[in-house]
């Protein structure tokens, strides 16, 4: 299942929060560590009182991300639970566009503040500029194969890459008087989103097409470089921690990294990719929405295994 989402802000018309034709509105709530949208709570409420899912967001400016993470949560706390959490990362009025760790600092306070980590907005030829944030957020990524004023889904174009994310969390398509998305999520899983629950399920992915419709498979990507410079390998396995042995599955493959759960003797984790890191090797498994947890699972300089693998 899908959900039909438009984006509202100061400059458009205010019936777009209640549009008949959606299943969802998010708002823009604040710019930088100065602006408020003077229509944002009425959009937002126009929006519930109409049944609409709820989402709001910050467009960067470029200043100290940690400060317009902190402004942007002094103006939507009354929202926090209930609407999906965003970023907009774009050039325009933004002084850090290019720098790819702001996004990073940027969800983190958000995530400190509220246990919510927020979906991304960005353009698509601009995703490593935030894949940093791909093992805890989700990527609104846009892309206009047309501008009709329409629902009517274009094919998605190969030229659209978004790795390091495994899924798209959502795709806005065209902005032809109304900023129209697709997201490829039920009302349970925009919920979870909101609610800051990790292991959304993803019910549709955007059919990869060139323009003229007919349906291209994409190469199969089995070695890649992430944003830190780390090497990983696909490979889709179970890795069951050994006798005598605790790990911590975390949301990056260091060991500084924040601790998603302990692991004990007999636990079993599905993974999708190895790496060579930090002193380990490292396992990724897959929790959903484009995020990853990590565990290391064998000593990278002994080779010595924490565990069996099947």
């Amino acid at each position: 299942m899908t959900l039909k989402v438009v984006d509202v802000y100061s400059g458009s018309p205010r019936s777009y929060a209640q549009a008949t034709d959606a299943d969802a509105v998010i708002v823009k709530a604040t710019q930088g560590t100065g602006y408020i949208n003077p229509f944002a709570d009425i959009d937002y409420q126009t929006a519930k009182r109409n049944g609409k899912l709820l989402g709001v967001y910050h467009y960067a400016a470029g200043g100290d991300p940690v400060a317009e993470a902190q402004y942007f949560y002094n103006n939507v706390k009354g929202y926090v639970g209930e609407a999906i959490l965003g970023l907009d990362w774009e050039k325009g009025q933004n002084a850090a566009w290019g720098d790819t760790n702001w996004s990073r600092r940027f969800v983190d306070e958000v995530h400190r503040l509220t246990g919510v980590w927020p979906i991304i907005y960005v353009q698509f030829s601009a995703v490593y500029q935030v894949a940093n944030c791909a093992n805890t957020c989700g990527l609104w990524g846009a892309g206009y194969p047309w501008y009709n004023n329409s629902w009517d889904i274009p094919p998605f174009l190969l030229s659209y890459g978004f790795a390091p994310w495994k899924n798209l969390t959502g795709w806005q398509f065209t902005g032809n008087t109304k900023d129209r998305s697709i997201f490829y999520l039920d009302a349970n899983g925009w919920m979870a989103l909101a609610k800051g629950d990790s292991g959304i399920t993803h019910t549709a992915q955007p059919e990869v097409k060139p323009i003229d419709n007919k349906v291209v498979n994409a190469p199969i990507q089995t070695t890649w470089k992430d944003s830190l410079g780390v090497i990983w390998h696909a490979e889709n396995g179970k890795f069951t921690v050994g006798d005598g042995n605790q790990l911590h599955l975390r949301w990056g493959a260091t060991p500084s990294s924040t601790v998603i759960s302990v692991l004990n003797a007999g636990d079993v984790v599905k993974y999708d990719a190895w790496a060579r890191t930090n002193g380990f090797v490292y396992a990724r498994q897959p929790r959903g929405n484009g995020q990853y947890g990590y565990v290391a699972v064998r000593d990278a300089n002994t080779n010595e295994a924490y565990g069996e693998f099947e």
